[in-house]
């Protein structure tokens, strides 16, 4: 094994561009919407299978099992991987360990394989490319639970043959028969998060916590022009509902969002916080005492430290209850792919614990292993002891809150609301 400690080969996922914004900006709001209609009309282009699904809103409550088209089915098990092929990936920048790659590739180099990296910004780009079918894309990685609906109504993946991802038993058991996919016909696991929040030990002299409601510190004036809020607009007006003792992250309650509004404003006056994506380098660089982060920003945030920096001093808090946002990303084999063999293998290697280590220990982003306990990872040196509260537990799927996807009608209230608030009103 690489030593995690090795810092050039630890480098964070930059999440450039929220997927949430799928909605918003690909226009798939409804059934009725541009991108499914586009993808009705060019099946075609992109390889894909014909619409035959019903589009519908997983939820915990609300689980779907997606339906397996006989015009989309899952490759025959038995097949021989696809020789002297280029298995073409489609993923966030920096979002997966170099490393795997190559061990992929030298483990089918009898084959004459080999691996290409596409990297997109944000989810309307991708989904625009992958529609085109201007690159045959076989494995989508980044892509969410709020997103695969409309993937799979629109025949832009593959049914999974589990035959050829034995390695699945590596994951925790929710994720095979997660409410977004039941059965994982469609998806593997590929990370999970929680969002919490992340401070420097010498820059806010108090332990945030073990405040009465620790949320409050984003609202605290001692703070102000040293704090930062991520820059989404689901997760931060959620943080607000937390605060408030509300647990429906996905309301779209008038009353609620307005105490919402009211509330940013509010947090604008006091402690006119930054806006951003980018706290794990720049609170390593003093910018900020205070930050609304996701986990594995935390994790990475001893790697941006200048030369001889401690990172003893950062700390992470999520509600220990795992009453708090908690969500996860997917992988998918695309229709339009020409090597759908060697894309079930791949997704297979990379649910292979040392390749989902490795993994961590470039991106920051836990896979959910079982292997992956808070002990290990912080007796292999991959988190250290003072961030250890950043790992996640399987207990917070079940007790922590999932971001859904929204109606349009709400989707555009929540987007109004966060308008006005980057506006500064």
């Amino acid at each position: 094994m690489v030593d995690p400690r090795d810092e050039g080969r630890r480098r964070p996922v930059r999440r450039p561009f929220t997927r949430r914004d799928f909605m918003r900006l690909a226009g798939v709001g409804a059934v009725g919407s541009p991108l499914l209609a586009a993808c009705a009309r060019s099946t075609g282009a992109t390889g894909g299978a014909s619409p035959t699904a019903t589009l519908q809103v997983a939820s915990p409550a609300n689980p779907v099992t997606w339906p397996i088209s006989t015009a989309n089915p899952p490759i025959a098990s038995g097949l021989t991987p696809e020789k002297n092929a280029t298995l073409q990936l489609y993923n966030y920048a920096d979002y997966l360990d170099p490393a795997a790659i190559k061990s992929f590739e030298a483990k089918y180099k009898s084959a004459g394989v080999k691996v290409k990296l596409t990297t997109f910004n944000d989810i309307p780009e991708a989904l625009a490319k992958i529609r085109s079918g201007a690159v045959p894309f076989d494995i989508f990685i980044g892509s969410s639970y709020d997103t695969i609906g409309k993937m799979v109504t629109t025949g832009l993946v593959r049914p999974l043959n589990h035959d050829y991802i034995p390695n699945i038993k590596n994951v925790w058991p929710e994720f095979t028969n997660p409410f977004y996919d039941g059965g994982w016909r469609y998806t593997i696991p590929y990370t999970i998060y929680t969002t919490g929040i992340a401070w420097r030990t010498d820059m806010a002299k108090e332990d945030v916590a073990i405040r009465a409601n620790p949320w409050d510190v984003f609202w605290d004036k001692q703070y102000a022009g040293k704090i930062s809020v991520l820059d989404d607009y689901r997760e931060t007006p959620s943080m607000v509902l937390l605060r408030h003792g509300i647990s429906d992250v996905n309301t779209g309650d008038d009353a609620q969002l307005a105490m919402v509004q009211a509330d940013l404003q509010a947090m604008t006056q006091a402690t006119r916080p930054k806006v951003t994506i980018n706290a794990y380098s720049e609170m390593p660089d003093g910018k900020y005492a205070v930050s609304h982060v996701w986990s594995g920003d935390a994790v990475n945030m001893q790697y941006y430290l200048p030369k001889g920096g401690d990172p003893s001093i950062f700390r992470y808090w999520f509600p220990p209850n795992g009453k708090g946002l908690v969500n996860n990303d997917l992988i998918v084999v695309l229709t339009g792919g020409k090597n759908p063999v060697l894309a079930h293998l791949f997704l297979n290697h990379v649910l292979n614990a040392d390749v989902a280590l490795g993994n961590f220990g470039q991106t920051g982003y836990q896979p959910p292993q079982v292997s992956l306990t808070p002990s290990a990872l912080v007796d292999q040196e991959y988190v250290p002891p003072n961030l250890e509260s950043a790992v996640v537990l399987p207990e917070f799927f079940a007790s922590g809150y999932r971001t859904l996807e929204l109606s349009p009608a709400v989707d555009a209230k929540w987007l109004a609301l966060w308008q006005r608030f980057k506006a500064g009103g």
